[in-house]
């Protein structure tokens, strides 16, 4: 009975509607042991009475508190002649020490060059037609110019910009379901990530093939009652796609003292290859990847589980899930790549709202939403390349362990004196976390 009360007790209505203080209140007197001490936590993560805590309660529903993530700065990459430091938002370890190592090594040999190979956006309206597959494509053929006036106030606007809705195609997925299409649109939103902006259209479409179908006189009365099942964006956008690179003679890869550059490009390559070739490898791989763009994308305000979603659903694209860098080595130069849908925006969001969004992308210069693809790929390939380069010679812990060593000294409360003697100490030993306690546990007893 008691435990039947205990959870009755942990059941609320109208909570949106109560205030920050009666939320938290609600909160830590049911879940936490101590609700003092939870309470305490998340008032000390929580800037009170500050506009700009205001600001941060707007952006999402129930907002509590605050969830730092740090923020810092990878130096020297070169882009495209250009000079930039990075900003990256993440909790992990050497993210930002192998992002940092590999824009050193690079700078000394021509940089990272990059090139927008596409920037269209997709959003799809999905319906079933119980009819011919003919009868609905001569409906929608018929309806083009409707279906773009209906939304001419809605991409006023974009259209000023130089964006706007591109193509409205048919497609028949009937093979795959029973009576289902799906209006396939493509859009360019150029500054903007645009999903707003594309979903406002879908639906609007979406209300006029409904509208349209009842008038159409081909339809029989079945026919003309069309299912709009649905109206969103894609995040699997794989014409959204830029190319980030780097090369130089095999002869200058001569970093490694354990392996001559020749030997070293071709172990590079083979490690590639295990990634194409096995779907445990690719995935870990890809991670790596993905720890230089999720970084910038949120660092940036930008939707990080949009992109993590496009760039494996792009890894997948043969069929198989493989790598998304590549490299070769042709006539005596190394060359090393990644292909990577983005769909990033520089306006809208929170981009102009977020102060933190908003100094990163002033210490990138105000990119344009291409520049900051450009960017992004060049964080994820210089990652990767740190990743393998530690791999295939000294290993990822030797750097990493290093790098997650404060971590550790912090989760034992060590004090400034005790972290720099540990610190000294594992210069010359391995760090793992039974090292570090034991060690600890010497300078204490």
């Amino acid at each position: 009975m008691k435990e039947k009360e205990n959870q009755s007790n942990k059941w609320v209505k109208g909570f949106s509607k109560l205030s920050k203080d009666e939320k938290i209140d609600w909160v830590t007197t049911r879940y936490f042991h101590s609700p003092d001490s939870a309470k305490k936590l998340l008032e000390d993560y929580w800037n009170k009475d500050s506009q700009l805590q205001l600001l941060h309660d707007e952006f999402i529903e129930n907002a509590v508190s605050n969830f730092y993530l740090p923020l810092g700065v990878a130096p020297n990459f070169i882009i495209n002649q250009q000079a930039y430091t990075i900003p990256m938002a993440t909790e992990e370890s050497s993210v930002l020490a192998a992002a940092g190592k590999s824009a050193k090594f690079w700078a000394s040999r021509g940089g990272f060059s990059t090139k927008i190979i596409g920037t269209e956006k997709i959003g799809h309206v999905h319906f079933m037609f119980a009819g011919e597959a003919h009868k609905i494509s001569d409906f929608i053929e018929n309806i083009k110019p409707v279906l773009h006036s209906d939304t001419d106030s809605i991409t006023t606007n974009m259209r000023a910009r130089g964006g706007g809705i591109t193509t409205i195609e048919l497609c028949d997925k009937t093979d795959q379901l029973a009576n289902y299409f799906q209006l396939h649109v493509s859009f360019e939103t150029i500054d903007s990530m645009g999903a707003n902006f594309i979903n406002s259209c879908l639906e609007q479409f979406g209300d006029t093939i409904k509208r349209e179908a009842i008038r159409y006189a081909p339809f029989s009365d079945e026919e003309k009652n069309i299912e709009i099942v649905m109206c969103i964006l894609s995040n699997h956008v794989p014409r959204c796609l830029v190319r980030a690179e780097v090369s130089c003679p095999v002869e200058e890869m001569n970093e490694d003292k354990e392996l001559s550059p020749q030997a070293f490009c071709e172990k590079f390559i083979r490690a590639i290859d295990i990634a194409n070739a096995d779907i445990h490898r690719a995935v870990t791989h890809n991670k790596g990847v993905m720890n230089g763009v999720d970084a910038v994308v949120i660092a940036t305000g930008n939707d990080f589980r949009a992109v993590e979603a496009g760039a494996h659903a792009f890894a997948s694209s043969t069929g198989n899930y493989k790598s998304l860098t590549h490299a070769t080595i042709e006539n005596g130069v190394f060359r090393y790549w990644i292909d990577i849908p983005l769909a990033l925006g520089t306006v809208g969001g929170i981009t102009k709202l977020h102060p933190m969004v908003q100094w990163s992308l002033d210490l990138l210069g105000n990119p344009t939403a291409k520049q900051l693809m450009e960017v992004v790929a060049v964080a994820g390939l210089a990652q990767n390349f740190a990743a393998i380069r530690s791999l295939i010679t000294s290993g990822i812990q030797k750097g990493h362990m290093k790098m997650h060593l404060m971590n550790i000294l912090n989760q034992f409360k060590a004090s400034k004196t005790e972290k720099q003697q540990l610190i000294d100490h594992f210069k010359n030993h391995t760090v793992s976390f039974s090292a570090v306690e034991n060690e600890l546990l010497k300078i204490r007893s």
